[in-house]
């Protein structure tokens, strides 16, 4: 939600495509078209605790640059489309199922908080706000979960394979025990990229053997 700051500096410079540079919106409708076609594609490798990974498009071009910007370069106005494209494209995915009280839970991958703090919070968390906030107002309940913290010891990611992936996180990802949905609770995971697969495949092992059956994971992109 933006601030009354940040409104009135809107009224006086406009907003600009963080894709193309066009102003007028922080995406510009061709932009947003990244995210629209070919639509959600499945991503690897899956796991037994993540049945199904989707992601919408490629982590290159236009896809890369929004990407980048709403996560390294301060664009938080990006939080509402992202997070609007990833709600267009959950309702489609077979796997994806309710829970009891007939919400879709979203659990949110989490960042370090060294990392988090220079970004002004938990990035994934705010795209998972704002999706969650879309559902609703087309008519689908949905919830927000920050159900997994991540330890300020792991290492940053960039540049590591799968199994280096794994090892960084293994005993560094946990429970947050504040954000737990209802026990049993199917969930859904969230992300911005997904490189290898090990972080998606880790978290939907801690949250399947604590109760929270991940039924499907879905990526804004995919690396490769």
């Amino acid at each position: 939600m933006l601030t009354t700051v940040e409104r009135a500096l809107d009224l006086l410079l406009p907003p600009n495509c963080a894709g193309c540079g066009a102003l007028g919106a922080p995406c510009c409708r061709d932009c947003l078209a990244v995210w629209e076609a070919p639509g959600p594609v499945p991503r690897g490798p899956a796991a037994a605790a993540v049945p199904a990974v989707y992601a919408l498009a490629r982590y290159r071009g236009t896809a890369r640059r929004l990407v980048l910007a709403y996560k390294e370069r301060g664009r938080r106005d990006l939080a509402a489309p992202l997070g609007a494209a990833l709600a267009a494209a959950l309702p489609g995915l077979p796997e994806i199922r309710a829970a009891p009280d007939e919400a879709w839970w979203l659990v949110p991958v989490p960042s370090r908080k060294p990392a988090a703090r220079l970004r002004g919070g938990q990035h994934v968390l705010r795209l998972a706000r704002a999706c969650a906030a879309t559902l609703a107002a087309a008519g689908h309940p949905a919830r927000v979960a920050p159900a997994l913290a991540l330890s300020s010891r792991a290492r940053d990611a960039v540049g590591l394979d799968r199994a280096q992936r794994a090892a960084n996180l293994t005993g560094r990802l946990r429970l947050e025990p504040r954000g737990l949905p209802p026990p049993a609770t199917p969930v859904i995971l969230l992300d911005d990229v997904i490189t290898t697969g090990a972080t998606a495949s880790l978290c939907g092992r801690i949250l399947s053997e604590n109760g929270f059956p991940v039924t499907v994971a879905l990526a804004l992109t995919a690396a490769g």
